[in-house]
């Protein structure tokens, strides 16, 4: 496929600056959609004479780690990072990145308005996504059938219960309803977090302080270990994504809800034994829909400390343009895309053939706002994580307090006592009151 080279982003160097080719050193998670970006990176180097591209790829933990040393160092190890919506409000405000700046070609207008706003500071966008995700409820269509019931587009956590409750029979192997119960910022407090959001709550009102002893934290926390306690598999408090997915592609979960890329492997005959029995709803709300789906990418950001800066953006045009989509949907088919990113994906007959879950997953995107998630006016941008860099140690010990309510070893009232204490520390050390 040649490539235009209206796909290069206009950085407005020099021009002695701009036709330096060279090396570019690219740190990346070690996930599938990236592992294939790596495959066609001839194409990109076919287009791109004089530019080579050297892989650095990482997984998670490790790839956070390294990027957050360097771009706080300014050490210039990589010239482009996988970065997610967490780091890039930080690093954009702190003028950590290079501002992407796009041609008309590259159509900006184009990036779903959550992402794009997610990967923003002022209106200037920090990072391109590459690959984004939301929330949503799947669930076992043909329990639901049997048991008569029918879920509106948003049901409430009422509503779930409800179907728990019905479609619950261990001794036919399957669980009413699995949810992430394993600690960590990103894992359990992932979802927590959105589910909090739904039952009107928040992580810190407009003065910086914790709100985790509130009434609509301890509501929705109480929802949460009652439902897993009577309706879940044994040993929630140690599953994650990983672990749910593979209980719901035997058969064990009546419901999950999780992250929509989830929807694709699950629809897959080829991973799932009920490919052909699962229906798709949004996140659940109880008294709002605010922040009831959650919302990450990942993306392709630029770190300040480049020396390749021009050579750099016209990666990352490539690498989240229209054209790469397409070139991906030539090479390994249309269920294959990254998804997530641009409103021409959902507007694609081949992509919506391919893919069941696609307007599910476009509605869950859409709904998500980073910039107002919650029913009270909360100062932080994020839906399931508050954009601090305090959040992050917030979000772990808080999440070890709610894997140790649903395992019966803390009262839900102690686990918020003890998290409400650890944001307060974490706070008061971070300068936000004294």
């Amino acid at each position: 496929m040649k490539l235009k080279a209206s796909l290069s982003l206009i950085f407005g160097l020099s021009a002695a600056f701009a036709v330096s080719a060279g090396e570019l050193v690219i740190a990346t998670v070690n996930n599938g959609h990236m592992i294939e970006m790596q495959k066609l990176t001839p194409h990109f180097e076919k287009a791109n004479p004089g530019i080579k591209l050297k892989w650095v790829t990482l997984e998670e933990g490790t790839l956070r780690s390294r990027v957050t040393t360097d771009i706080a160092t300014k050490g210039g190890q990589f010239d482009v990072m996988t970065i997610g919506m967490y780091e890039t409000p930080i690093w954009g405000k702190k003028g950590w990145l290079n501002e992407l700046k796009t041609d008309a070609a590259y159509d900006v207008d184009d990036l779903l308005p959550a992402m794009r706003n997610g990967l923003s500071v002022d209106g200037k966008l920090y990072a391109a996504p590459f690959y984004g995700e939301s929330s949503m409820l799947m669930y076992r269509k043909d329990l639901t059938d049997k048991a008569g019931i029918t879920f509106a587009e948003r049901p409430t956590w009422e509503d779930v219960r409800n179907a728990a409750a019905k479609i619950h029979d261990p001794k036919a192997g399957v669980y009413g309803i699995c949810l992430r119960g394993k600690p960590g910022w990103g894992d359990n407090m992932a979802f927590l977090t959105t589910m909090a959001n739904s039952f009107g709550a928040q992580w810190f009102d407009m003065s910086w302080k914790p709100q985790l002893e509130s009434k609509p934290w301890k509501d929705a926390v109480t929802f949460y270990v009652d439902l897993l306690k009577k309706y879940g598999p044994p040993g929630s408090s140690a599953n994650s994504f990983n672990e749910i997915l593979a209980l719901y592609n035997e058969g064990k979960c009546g419901m999950w809800i999780d992250a929509t890329i989830a929807a694709s492997f699950i629809t897959d005959p080829k991973q799932s034994k009920v490919a052909d029995k699962v229906a798709f709803a949004q996140g659940p709300q109880a008294v709002t829909a605010k922040g009831a789906n959650w919302l990450w990418a990942w993306a392709l950001g630029i770190p300040a400390s480049t020396k390749n800066a021009a050579d750099a953006q016209k990666f990352v045009a490539w690498a989240t343009s229209k054209d790469y989509i397409n070139l991906v949907a030539k090479e390994k088919g249309w269920a294959s895309v990254p998804t997530g990113t641009r409103k021409s994906t959902y507007a694609n007959p081949e992509f919506l053939k391919a893919a069941k879950f696609a307007d599910a997953e476009k509605k869950a995107i859409d709904s998500a706002n980073p910039n107002d998630s919650t029913l009270p006016k909360s100062p932080y941008v994020g839906v399931q994580f508050a954009a601090i860099p305090e959040f992050q140690a917030i979000g772990i010990a808080v999440g070890q307090q709610m894997s140790a309510a649903l395992a019966g070893k803390v009262t839900v009232d102690a686990a918020l006592k003890a998290s409400q204490q650890a944001a307060d520390r974490e706070m008061r050390k971070g300068g936000y009151y004294k």
